[in-house]
């Protein structure tokens, strides 16, 4: 049996709602194989980051060649890095091996609010990383990082997305939220604007949303689909992931990301 696959660099989530946890379970839940490469472990929770420990650049670039030089991954998503060292070797694995379908996720700051990235990895982020990508899936504080402006309003939103898309000639998913909007979303691509309207779940657990939003993308963009599709089904299975309603942990809890899984096992 033949199956598509997804390659997920990223730092790993101890609680298990975000990070490489949440981007294998998603990419699983969305037909395709999931493989990793990790940047970093934290220690986390529902309420926090204590800690990080980063692999060495050596170690990430074993990970690589492992992965890619058995099974080739049909898409890439690159959550959490941060350092500008890590940053630089992902760039040169990724060229090296030609890959295709990479979305990244800036992050940079968790939903907890704790820092992810440094400041001088975030410049090397921006020359190294994002011109590479087919998309990346910026929140709103982050597209304000990357477009240097304040967003406040839709109009901002369409403005900051088509500053980063030619200045980096990547795709550009703005997510809302933040208090802008109902979870609508905006793709900015060749000179066009494309709103992605979602349903706002009134559940406060959203530990991992950014994470499982961009693996669900890549998962459908391994499939075969176009840009705008991924997005959409990406959206919808987050929808669901939200509406399952789990309720884990003493802060912002995490998604059920297993919401449609069924059979015996699952009992």
């Amino acid at each position: 049996m033949k199956k598509k696959t997804a390659l997920t660099i990223a730092g790993s989530d101890s609680s298990g709602g975000a990070g490489i946890q949440a981007d294998i379970k998603t990419m699983q839940a969305n037909g395709v194989y999931a493989m990793s490469a990790i940047t970093a472990l934290t220690a986390q929770n529902t309420t926090g980051v204590t800690g990080i420990m980063e692999v060495s650049p050596e170690f990430l670039e074993k990970q690589l060649d492992a992965v890619i030089t058995d099974i080739r991954p049909d898409a890439v998503k690159i959550g959490m890095v941060s350092s500008e060292e890590l940053i630089k070797m992902i760039s040169k694995k990724l060229k090296e091996y030609h890959a295709e379908n990479i979305v990244v996720d800036p992050v940079m700051v968790a939903t907890s609010g704790s820092r992810l990235i440094s400041e001088n990895a975030i410049e090397t982020l921006k020359t190294q990383l994002l011109p590479m990508a087919s998309v990346i899936t910026p929140n709103i504080p982050e597209a304000e990082v990357l477009a240097e402006m304040e967003i406040r309003s839709e109009k901002d939103m369409v403005e900051a997305a088509k500053k980063i898309n030619e200045m980096y000639h990547c795709a550009v998913l703005c997510k809302g939220g933040h208090s802008l909007n109902d979870a609508n979303d905006l793709l900015y691509q060749n000179g066009k604007a494309t709103w992605f309207h979602g349903k706002r779940i009134n559940n406060p657990n959203t530990h991992g949303t950014g994470c499982t939003l961009s693996s669900a993308i890549a998962s459908n963009l391994a499939k075969g689909y176009s840009l705008e599709e991924s997005i959409h089904r990406a959206k919808e299975y987050i929808s669901g992931a939200l509406a399952a309603m789990l309720d884990l942990g003493k802060g912002s809890g995490p998604m059920d990301h297993g919401f449609e899984i069924r059979g015996r096992f699952g009992i």
